[in-house]
């Protein structure tokens, strides 16, 4: 009994006040694929900020309070509506848009995305034998810039819709449009399924090089 005073409870105390602030408050998440490159690298490690939207009870997806929503361009975590998976795309359709793509093109509400070079230092992040089979660009479509990159010799669903979101529906998508299981798939993701927003990326080891850290993408706000 007195270990368990003396020990055991503290510690139980620390656990559940840790874990409780990691399920409702913030949290980080360690990235296995590339569905999101340029953007973030397979074994990247990203902030997830969950109080961007609202305030959830602890280990569950319950809502106490709300105060905002996702944006297009916001990069979120959420539970995929195919398996429960915890995924990490960017929101390219809010409630009430009209999402279809057209060779490989995003087109919000009629109007087609505009296409731009991408900032070299973002190319460069991706191993230079690997660029020449890639093409990047930064994408605007009724929301901020970000990066993309196509895979023209991956087969992929370049077609897609036209689809009307409706109310608390949220279409996602990833930075490697080529290579993504995204709503193009699974459909659109219901607003209670999203965990938060990603950020920052906080830490990042080269998965092919034996886990080396990548120093410098330490602490990179996500664009």
């Amino acid at each position: 009994m007195g270990f368990w005073r003396n020990y055991g409870r503290p510690f139980l105390f620390v656990f559940i006040v840790f874990t409780a602030f990691r399920s409702s408050v913030a949290d980080w998440n360690d990235v296995p694929t590339g569905s999101m490159k340029p953007s973030i690298l397979e074994g990247d490690r990203i902030f997830v900020n969950k109080l961007a939207y609202d305030l959830k009870v602890p280990y569950t997806t319950w809502h106490m309070a709300h105060w905002s929503d996702p944006s297009r361009g916001d990069v979120v975590v959420f539970y995929s509506p195919k398996d429960g998976t915890r995924l990490v795309k960017r929101v390219v359709g809010v409630p009430g848009d009209v999402i279809e793509m057209r060779d490989e093109r995003l087109v919000v509400n009629g109007v087609a995305a505009e296409y731009g070079p991408l900032d070299r230092w973002i190319v460069d992040q991706i191993p230079a034998g690997q660029q020449p089979n890639l093409v990047f660009a930064s994408e605007k479509a009724a929301g901020p810039a970000h990066p993309v990159m196509i895979e023209p010799n991956l087969p992929a669903k370049r077609w897609f819709g036209p689809v009307k979101l409706v109310e608390g529906r949220y279409f996602m998508m990833g930075d490697n449009r080529d290579n993504s299981f995204d709503s193009r798939y699974f459909g659109a993701v219901e607003r209670s399924s999203i965990v938060g927003r990603a950020s920052t990326v906080i830490a990042s080891v080269d998965l092919n090089d034996h886990f080396w850290p990548r120093w410098g993408r330490f602490f990179k706000a996500l664009p």
